[in-house]
This record gives structure tokens, sequence and C-alpha cells, in this order.
């Protein structure tokens, strides 16, 4: 009986993964030794051939005879000592005669140009090739507005390349190129500025106001040469963080809507918030110009419901102000406390600081941290 029961864990076969390893150390082992029968071939043949062509050469040495073998030394002897008393000058001649000339055929038809001359040109035109850009990303580079507002000047008129009006944002152009913006020569931009304000109440996100109201760049007397312009614009009374940069390329990007830059603002209102509001701002409610919904919104102040603070990436002109006062609540006071990765910690009130290395280069490469996840579909 005792026999009989541990049978089943006697001499019991593999199976599963402890199978196929054992096939496949079997196949191993079977490898392994072809591969060293193949090699004791190999070295056998080889041993033959050599036996062959060892046997062939003492024949014909042999059959040639003594005699002649001894002439045929002293006459290259004698051709030696003649090419010796030569000049260094005959043999150089002789020997450039003599030498072959380089190849210049390849697959039967003869090359026009060295491999050098050939990569070089490649290298030429594949540089010309990256010069050349979009006329609206050429005058974002150069500092004047980001490339959407760029390729709307273009449509315009307003842009001449080479003397002539260009209508088409795309039409390709390299630094050669003579580029004017409403009659003043553009030139690519190398000095780049990056700086961080917190922006007061009563100022205009403008270059100039035709009213002579106060501008952003009011604040900005006497901190760069370069021109530089607002990355987004903030209303006339929302206060907060600001971008201003002269980096087209990066302004284009942080306000473009397919990038969902995150930004979250702290909003005061006339009343307290019911929280069936907050529900349906997060839900999504439908205004003029479309649906719109928050990814996150709360209370900024347990004491006070009437301050919350919402996330945001929709860059619609006023859309924080419009989702509450289409909800009944008047905004007394609008503030962004973060754009991307940008706060206004250590920044006073109408007070501006350049970024540094690390803040400008995770703008740059859109650091997820302030991106919104793509939702698979």
């Amino acid at each position: 009986m005792a026999k009989n029961a541990f049978e089943k864990f006697i001499n019991q076969a593999p199976k599963g993964a402890k199978k196929k390893e054992a096939l496949r150390q079997e196949k191993r082992k079977i490898k392994q030794e072809l591969k060293k029968k193949g090699e004791e071939e190999r070295r056998l043949n080889a041993e033959k051939y050599r036996l062959v062509t060892n046997r062939d050469v003492r024949n014909k040495v042999q059959n040639s005879g003594e005699k002649d073998f001894g002439k045929k030394n002293i006459e290259l002897n004698k051709s030696k000592k003649i090419e010796e008393t030569k000049p260094s000058s005959f043999n150089e001649k002789r020997q450039t005669a003599n030498a072959k000339p380089a190849p210049r055929y390849k697959q039967g038809k003869p090359v026009k140009q060295t491999y050098q001359q050939i990569t070089q040109k490649q290298q030429t035109e594949k540089e010309s090739s990256e010069e050349q850009m979009p006329l609206n990303k050429f005058i974002a580079h150069a500092g004047v507005c980001g490339r959407r507002e760029a390729a709307q000047f273009v449509k315009e008129g307003k842009v001449q390349v080479n003397g002539a009006i260009v209508f088409e944002p795309g039409y390709k152009v390299s630094k050669n190129d003579a580029i004017l913006f409403k009659g003043k020569a553009l030139f690519l931009q190398k000095n780049l500025v990056y700086i961080l304000v917190n922006k007061p109440k009563d100022y205009i996100t403008t270059a100039k106001d035709p009213e002579g109201r106060k501008t952003i760049l009011d604040l900005l007397k006497g901190a760069t040469q370069e021109r530089i312009y607002p990355v987004g614009r903030l209303d006339r009374n929302t206060t907060g963080v600001l971008l201003m940069t002269n980096d087209g390329e990066l302004a284009q990007k942080l306000t473009h809507p397919s990038y969902e830059i995150k930004k979250i603002y702290e909003v005061r209102l006339d009343k307290p918030v019911a929280k069936k509001d907050m529900e349906a701002i997060l839900a999504g409610i439908t205004l003029e110009d479309g649906f719109i919904n928050a990814d996150a919104i709360s209370y900024a102040d347990s004491k006070d419901k009437s301050v919350v603070g919402i996330e945001i990436h929709s860059g619609r002109n006023r859309i924080v102000r419009r989702v509450f006062e289409h909800l009944g609540y008047d905004v007394k006071n609008l503030d962004r406390v973060m754009f991307a990765n940008l706060t206004k910690k250590n920044v006073d009130r109408g007070k501006w600081r350049f970024l540094n290395d690390k803040e400008v280069r995770l703008l740059k490469y859109m650091n997820q941290s302030f991106v919104r996840a793509k939702k698979e579909k």
C-alpha cells in the first residue's frame, strides 16, 4: 500500500515549463555536437588541402631543374643592382608610371565626384533645408508675437518677403531673406528672455494701448532690451501669474489648445458657492461658445465658501468669469496662482523675476506635471 501511494512521485515525467526546458537543453546538445563534427571535418579537409598544395609545389621545383632556377636568381640579382645604381628620381618616375591609378568606377559607371564631395554636398543640402522655416514661425522667432498671431498678420498682407507681399503663412523662408513686418526688418532672436510677472489690477496685457491705460510693459521698464510680449492674456482686473518672453515657439506651445496647459485660479465671489453648482462645473456646462468643464474645483477657505479654487486647461477668453456668471455668481476677484509649472511664490504683486534654467527646461519639454494626460480612446 505504501509503495503504491508514492508511485506518482517516483520517476515522474516533466510537465509544462520543465518539459519545455528539457527539450531546449536537448536541442542545444544536438546543435553543439553537430558544430563540433563540422569543425572536425573542416580541419581534416584543410590538412588534406595543405598536403596536396605542398606536394604540387615540390614537384614543380624538381621538374624545372636546378640550373634554370639558378639562372633566374642571377638575372634577378643583376636587375636589382642596376635599379640601385640608377638615380632615385628615375625610380620614383618608374614607380609612379607602374602604379595603378585609383579606381574611379562604381558598378561599371565612372564616378564624377569623390565620396567626400558627395557627402559634403548632402550635408550642405541638409543644413540649407534645416535653415528654412515657415514664414509665421520666422516671425514668432523674431520676437514679434506667437505663431497664430503671426499667421493672421501674414494673411492680412502685413508681411513682405524680398520686396513682395506674401499671404501664405507656410511660405518657406530663411535667415538670408529680407523680411519686413509693417515696414520694419525682422531678424531671428538669439537672446531669449523669460520673465515671470505677478500682475496687479488695472494693467492690460498688451504692448501699447491707444486709450493710454497702463500696460504690463510699464512694470518691466529696464528689465531687458529685447522685445518681449505676454504668453496668453489676463483681463485688466485679473491678477496673478503671467509669463513674458520673446521665444515665439514656446509661446505657441503654451497657448495652443492641443497641449492643454494647467491653469489654477482663486476666485472670490459675491456669495457662497453651492455644492450642486460645483458639481455642475465639474460635470460641464454649455456656454455660448461651447461645452466647458473644470478639471478640479474646491473651497479655498473652509470658513469662507465664497472663495473657491478651480483648475482648468481651456484658454478661451474670460472663461472662468463666464462659467460663474452663467450660474448666477458675480466674480469680485480673480487671481491666477499657477500657470504651467510657474507660481507667484516669492514674487510680490506688481513685481517680476527672470526664470531659472530648470523652469525654462520644464516649460520647453512640456513636463507632464502641468500637461493634461491624454485619454485613451
